[in-house]
């Protein structure tokens, strides 16, 4: 992202000192009534948080936020009321309240407005002979009942049906010998990981239809999950970006082999979940919310060890996940999704503890909130992350997909080197989400004359 203007400087250090003479001008006129005190506090942080929405946020979030923030005000002015004998000083002080607060406000948008809407999108021209590999069974027959073939076919897509019995991995590679120059998946995460990682070996761009069941990819390219043939569009008007993807690396008979994902590879509880028969069919069934109650059947952690960035050496976990860029954790609204794809790094989150009831009762409260300085708990973002173990091998539940490879593992960010070509309403769907990462630490950033993110 761009770096600040000297205008979004100062717009940012006037909010920032509007904002604590606002605090300043609260906690020191109700200092002496601690009851009303409390009420003015949680005015503040209510009408923080409502302002903070209408200024990040589009509609209809903006609209709430704002009136929240008002709510919040009436909370801060009904304190100032009650806190204050002398009427006139009271009204003073509500009407500063108020401009403290509109000021705020008004310069923390001003400065912010620019990196919120900024995109990294770039105009691309066509692709001349687009290919989209299509898996008739995938999400439950998806393909058929959005009509993708002849939707795809009359945007000039070629398309090939992924039959039982066919490799995947080699349709994508003909489709490149036949002259392809765009290739897309029309299936889950883990066959979209392999074609997109086909697409990266040759720099072709790639197209994501979100034909499968979950499809978790497709909500973090901010794509509409609800009608897979919306995403068609992508390959004749579609806009080109560049997103990170991640690998998975190890050594198998003396060969080094790598594994691309854009999701995430779980090991412990999750990966032992995956291998078992009928886990496609029953996927919710393996959600973050019943984590803790596959914990507590769990009495003894996995043979997986691996080094936080702290130097802390961790022998034994219930739980890891390393995810292609950090998914957002504990509880907000966009819960187990990912605000960004293009931080260049990758997101870990383990939990270990002595008995898989310990390691529930940790999950349980990190999901409230209440698990972040717990030692058993590691969650980091980092560029490379090694897991080993004893025995040699480990499974791994690759993108959905189940796998048992030998150990060390090696995993890896790369940063923008996925090619991905996606409708542009898209991104406005991905600025929303982009906004929802922006804090006061961004002001302080603009602040210093440097990206808000």
């Amino acid at each position: 992202m761009r770096a600040p203007s000297t205008r979004q400087r100062i717009q940012a250090i006037i909010a920032l000192v509007c904002l604590a003479a606002l605090i300043l001008l609260v906690v020191a006129a109700l200092l002496r009534n601690p009851a009303i005190l409390v009420v003015g506090i949680v005015g503040l942080l209510v009408t923080a948080w409502g302002a903070w929405w209408a200024i990040t946020e589009q509609m209809p979030r903006r609209a709430v936020g704002v009136v929240v923030a008002v709510v919040g005000l009436i909370l801060i002015l009904f304190g100032l009321i009650r806190g204050i004998t002398n009427t006139e000083s009271a009204i003073l002080q509500g009407v500063l309240v108020i401009a403290l607060v509109g000021l705020a406000a008004s310069q923390a948008r001003l400065a912010l407005v620019r990196g919120l809407h900024e995109s990294d999108t770039v105009a691309a021209a066509a692709p001349q002979h687009p290919v989209l590999i299509a898996n008739p069974k995938s999400g439950g027959g998806k393909v058929e009942k959005f009509d993708l073939v002849t939707k795809a076919r009359a945007q000039g897509v070629e398309v090939v049906l992924l039959n039982p019995g066919d490799d995947l991995e080699q349709l994508a590679r003909d489709a490149i010998a036949r002259g392809a120059d765009c290739l897309g998946m029309a299936g889950g995460d883990g066959s979209q990981a392999l074609v997109a990682s086909v697409a990266t070996e040759h720099d072709l761009p790639f197209v994501c239809i979100s034909a499968g069941t979950r499809n978790h990819f497709a909500l973090d390219l901010g794509l509409d999950r609800a009608d897979p043939s919306a995403g068609l569009i992508a390959f004749s008007e579609g806009v080109e970006r560049r997103i990170d993807f991640a690998t998975i690396g190890y050594e198998k008979d003396g060969v080094a082999e790598e594994r691309l994902f854009v999701n995430n590879a779980s090991m412990g509880v999750y990966a032992t979940i995956v291998q078992e028969e009928g886990y496609r069919d029953a996927k919710r069934q393996t959600s973050l919310e019943l984590l803790p109650q596959l914990l507590g059947n769990q009495d003894e952690p996995f043979d997986l060890q691996f080094t936080a960035p702290d130097g802390t050496a961790v022998d034994g976990a219930f739980v890891i996940l390393v995810s292609n860029n950090p998914y957002v954790m504990g509880p907000k609204l966009d819960v187990s999704q990912r605000r960004s794809i293009t931080t260049g790094q990758l997101g870990v989150f383990a939990v270990t503890a002595t008995t898989g009831a310990e390691a529930a009762k940790l999950v349980t409260r990190t999901a409230v909130g209440m698990g972040a300085r717990d030692p058993n708990l590691f969650d980091f973002a980092t560029e490379e992350f090694t897991v080993k173990s004893r025995s040699g091998s480990a499974f791994v539940g690759v993108d959905g997909e189940a796998l048992e490879l030998p150990t060390p593992l090696v995993f890896r960010i790369h940063p923008g080197g996925l090619r991905i070509r996606v409708p542009e309403d898209s991104t406005q769907r991905l600025q929303r989400r982009h906004a929802r990462n922006v804090g006061v630490g961004s002001l302080l950033r603009v602040a210093a004359g440097k990206p808000m993110t």
